[in-house]
């Protein structure tokens, strides 16, 4: 059975850091492009970042480059997104996905991850 717990959420000010966690079971995370998609009130769910099954790719939304940084390990089958330099608008629902469609899906969309965990709320204060 195909499980993602996340976790690592919480409230930080304003140029703070969180590392997320996704911690997978059921399947190995080397072997799936992981991904991180957040959503905030109001809004439609967007890629955050992604990365390729193995882990020699990724990818990042303009919003976050530079400040965000996926990664996995495959001992502890887990995928992480360490989050620095914090905005309020990074404020959202952080979800972790497993991508289930082929390779003419993109990476970013989220209808393309076909496994995804319960989320972890993200509160970026001014």
């Amino acid at each position: 059975q195909v499980q993602l717990v996340e976790s690592g959420g919480g409230s930080v000010q304003a140029g703070g850091s969180l590392r997320l966690s996704c911690a997978a079971s059921g399947f190995t995370v080397n072997s799936k492009f992981m991904g991180w998609f957040r959503q905030a009130p109001g809004k439609e769910r967007e890629a955050v970042a992604t990365i390729s099954s193995g882990g020699g790719s990724t990818y990042y939304a303009d919003s976050v480059k530079g400040r965000f940084t996926i990664s996995q390990d495959s001992a502890k089958n887990t995928v992480y997104l360490q989050m620095n330099s914090l905005k309020p608008e990074d404020t959202a629902m952080y979800y972790c996905a497993a991508k289930t469609q082929g390779v003419y899906c993109s990476v970013m969309r989220p209808v393309c991850f076909g496994y995804w965990g319960q989320g972890t709320q993200v509160t970026v204060s001014s």
